[in-house]
């Protein structure tokens, strides 16, 4: 299709590719996708940081 990675039909020419195959996709997923309980900390500690004033290094203390 692309002119890279294997053809379709040779992945599905045994059930023994096709299963590598999807297994492949499915540690792809696995790897990629941030669980649900981490996303919502990311987002919590975001809102909680939230912006700093900013302080001059030239003001005096």
């Amino acid at each position: 299709m692309f002119g890279f990675g294997i053809r379709m039909s040779s992945v599905f020419a045994s059930r023994w590719k096709a299963v590598t195959w999807s297994l492949g996709i499915l540690l792809t997923a696995y790897c990629t996708v941030p669980a649900a309980d981490q996303a919502r900390q990311h987002e919590a500690a975001k809102v909680t940081k939230g912006h700093e004033p900013h302080k001059s290094p030239w003001s005096k203390d």
